[in-house]
Parts: C-alpha cells; structure tokens; sequence
C-alpha cells in the first residue's frame, strides 16, 4: 500500500516535483509548460483564498538524476497585508499538491472524512490531506481555471515520452518517492482541452504612466505608457469622473 501525506509532500511554501526518467537531461519546453502550468493553478488557487494579493511562483533550484525542479510560492511583502505568509504559501503549495493528486485519485475512491483530515482511498492507494487543505481545494476545484491548469501540468509531461512518471517529495536531495503517478495515470489525467484557447490572461497590479488625459467622461481613450509599451484604453471607472470633477483627484502629465 501506498500512503500519500499531503504535508509530508512538500516541504512548506516550496513544491519539489520529481519526474521520473532514466535521461541526464529533460526538454526545456516539458518543463516551462509544466511550471507555467502549476503557477497558474497556483494563482487561481491563491485567488480563492487570498483574493486581492497576488502570489509569484518561482524557479529555485535543480537537481540531477531522476530530474527534480524546486518551485517556491512567495508573496510581496510590500503588498500583502497578512503576517502569516509562511503559512499562506504553504497551503498554496499544498492545494496544488492535493489538486494534482486527486486528478489521479478520481474514480473508484472512497472518501473519509474527519474533523482534522480527509482520508481518500483507491485500491490499495491512500491519500491523507489535512481537512483545511482538502476544504480549500474543494473551493479552489470550483474555478474551472483550476482545474484546466492542473490538466495541463498533465499534457506538458504526457507530451514528453521521456517521462516515465511523476512525484512531489519533500527536497531535491529527498530518497526516491514512494507513490510514483505512472505514466498510464498521467495520460489518463491529461485530458483534452482543444476548446480553451492558447493564450493566458493574468491580472496583475501595474502602475500606467498617463501620456494622455481626457476630462470628460465616456469611451474616448485615454494614452498611458506601461513598460515602454504604449496602451490607449477608455477609463470607465465612474467614481474616478466623479471624484476628478470635484478635484479629490489631479493629474499631471507623467502622472501614475
């Protein structure tokens, strides 16, 4: 019997994924789709239970063998207003962990579940989860952006027929995982998804340098500068007019 400690996983705010694979090597887009794949699922889950503060997933380390790839969730202090951020980042991490496994853990299962944890069986498989984290993503599972992201954590290594399987464990010197999903598993979890279309949008806090202003309101577009990029877009923010027409707000060319 395998048995799947969710905290036991991953080591708090970082995902430690192991692919399995006898190649010294891993395609590079293998692994940007499938880190692109797992910081959306992140954001999306973030948004779930931290809406209004962004989190950045980060690359922090590698390792050799069977290949490992270290990925650390992380907020900006200067814009999060919640001291427990350690604690945060890690039941980001451990939603994602939770996500991935229960894509796989989806037919056949009995689930039980406690006042502190949740225990989900298939076959001679066992997956514990903390009740928070399996609550929090039960909520996250909702967000069909969600779910499509873990789904293409799945197609980004299906797509690699170098890749044998795929694990968490809980750093990049860890012993080889106990519970590997095969192969077969993750052809079976990465289901198709040929009617989402191939871009990403992601909301994100910027600061747009007016270029441009238009004093009146309605659709006329207003110039701002973003990155060296030029951006025209009608400003419909109704509160904004109203409090620019009683000059509680003044701007300037260059204003942000």
């Amino acid at each position: 019997m395998s048995i799947i400690n969710i905290t036991e996983s991953q080591d708090g705010d970082t995902i430690v994924l192991h692919f399995q694979t006898d190649a010294p090597r891993i395609n590079a887009y293998t692994l940007a789709s499938t880190i692109v794949a797992i910081a959306d699922a992140a954001k999306e889950a973030n948004s779930a239970i931290n809406h209004g503060f962004d989190i950045e997933i980060v690359v922090e380390g590698f390792s050799g063998g069977s290949f490992r790839v270290s990925i650390s969730a992380i907020y900006e202090s200067a814009k999060n207003l919640f001291s427990a951020k350690g604690a945060l980042t890690a039941i980001i991490c451990s939603i994602i962990a939770a996500g991935i496994y229960q894509k796989v853990f989806h037919k056949d299962v009995k689930v039980i579940i406690n006042t502190d944890e949740v225990i989900i069986e298939q076959g001679d498989n066992k997956i514990i989860v903390p009740r928070n984290i399996y609550d929090a993503t039960q909520e996250a599972e909702k967000n069909p952006k969600f779910r499509s992201a873990i789904t293409k954590t799945f197609e980004a290594v299906a797509r690699d027929e170098q890749i044998e399987g795929i694990a968490m464990v809980q750093s990049l010197d860890s012993p080889p995982p106990k519970f590997v999903i095969t192969r077969d598993d993750i052809l079976k979890a990465a289901l198709p998804s040929n009617a989402e279309p191939d871009y990403r949008i992601l909301t994100e806090r910027a600061e747009l340098y007016i270029v441009k202003a238009i004093l009146e309101s309605g659709n006329r577009k207003w110039e701002f500068r973003w990155r060296g990029f030029k951006i025209v877009a009608p400003v419909k923010d109704k509160g904004f007019h109203e409090r620019f027409r009683a000059h509680k707000v003044t701007i300037a060319p260059g204003t942000n």
